[in-house]
């Protein structure tokens, strides 16, 4: 079995709430953060086994809105990991976060990848979204992070809110180009029930108008240099997620705070989303022992989100299976869903927006 190299760490608190996030998160509340990192700590020290961690993500919720006190605390629960010296060290933050002392003490204790949330620069998507970013802000935030030592920068993209025209993408899209960024991650907007959009009964846009948004991003990431390898991730050459390819690549990995998941032993497990249970101690609400089976589907309904896809020597060495005589691989390649190249199969590219469809007849 393979070790596990990977670690995911959620911090909850925001200083404020977007209109459509369903992650695990309250309003920050200074009194919170100390018992919340203590429980952090005996969480970890409950279930870390002492692994060298090849990839860290600290994400929320907003880590970045913890004050620089605050930040050396969480450190100090961060220093129990066994880090190995090539590390990738993630965390979130916010534009309006970004100053100096924070971010130059971030990168001495080893963060060499910050993902920031820009999401927008249009004036009505930010409304819509209860966020506010501001590309000049940007632009002098990041050339700030630049001669800190940030080499790599990841800037999050929202698309498909209702009103949303194309030239409003391409106008965003071009100033995130601008900022020069080594990844971009484009995230199309899900209404969640318990949500600010979801409450409001917003109606998603329709599926045609989102694909020619999703076909844009596409077209013009990739003019810019950009490598499409994940269905929604777009990286220069050799600044791929490494932290990410572990879910895609269904490799195991820790999930520590609340509401985080993790996949240890064939477990999968996921931590109470309420603050007042974790506070408790009360940190795992649901467990589930994954079957060879399980296992194999979740190799393919994660694997397929990358562009290469699945090797199926690397399948068969790790399930002692041919993935063409458990899953009806060939027909779909007849059918042209799939694409049979060099030992890998993957989703033909021009059906990758209908890809859970696809999914559905494999599984």
């Amino acid at each position: 079995m393979e070790k596990i190299k990977s670690v995911y760490i959620h911090i909850p608190f925001c200083n404020s709430i977007c209109s459509y996030c369903d992650f695990c998160k309250v309003v920050y509340n200074h009194d919170w953060i100390k018992p919340y990192l203590e429980k952090l700590a005996n969480e970890i020290d409950n279930s870390y086994m002492g692994e060298e961690i090849e990839t860290l993500y600290i994400g929320g919720g907003t880590p970045s809105c913890l004050t620089l006190e605050e930040l050396k605390e969480l450190f100090k629960v961060l220093n129990k990991f066994h880090r190995s010296p090539k590390i990738e060290f993630t965390i979130e933050c916010n534009l309006n976060d970004i100053e100096e002392e924070k971010f130059t003490f971030l990168y001495e204790q080893g963060v060499n990848r910050l993902s920031i949330g820009i999401e927008s620069f249009d004036e009505e998507k930010l409304e819509f979204m209860k966020r506010t970013s501001n590309f000049k802000d940007a632009k002098k935030k990041i050339s700030l992070l630049r001669k800190i030592g940030f080499k790599n920068i990841n800037l999050d993209l929202m698309y498909a809110i209702p009103n949303e025209t194309i030239k409003v993408l391409k106008s965003d899209l071009k100033k995130i180009l601008k900022l020069k960024p080594e990844h971009i991650s484009t995230y199309s907007l899900i209404i969640e029930k318990n949500t600010l959009v979801g409450l409001n009964k917003i109606k998603p846009i329709e599926e045609e108008h989102d694909f020619k948004m999703y076909d844009t991003i596409c077209k013009i990431l990739k003019k810019n240099g950009y490598n499409h390898y994940e269905v929604s991730n777009f990286a220069k050459k050799g600044y791929e997620s490494l932290h990410n390819l572990t879910y895609w690549n269904n490799l195991e990995y820790y999930g520590f705070g609340v509401g985080a998941s993790g996949f240890v032993e064939a477990i999968r497990y996921e931590n109470t989303k309420s603050l007042t249970e974790y506070l408790k101690g009360n940190f795992v609400s649901s467990k589930s022992l994954m079957s060879k089976v399980d296992n194999m589907e979740n190799e393919l309904i994660l694997g397929f989100r990358k562009l290469e896809g699945i090797n199926l020597q690397h399948f068969f060495d790790k399930f002692e299976e041919n993935m063409q005589n458990i899953f009806p691989i060939k027909p779909l390649i007849k059918s042209g869903d799939l694409i049979y190249k060099d030992g890998y199969v993957y989703i033909n590219p021009k059906k990758l927006y209908v890809m859970n469809e696809i999914l559905i007849k494999l599984i």
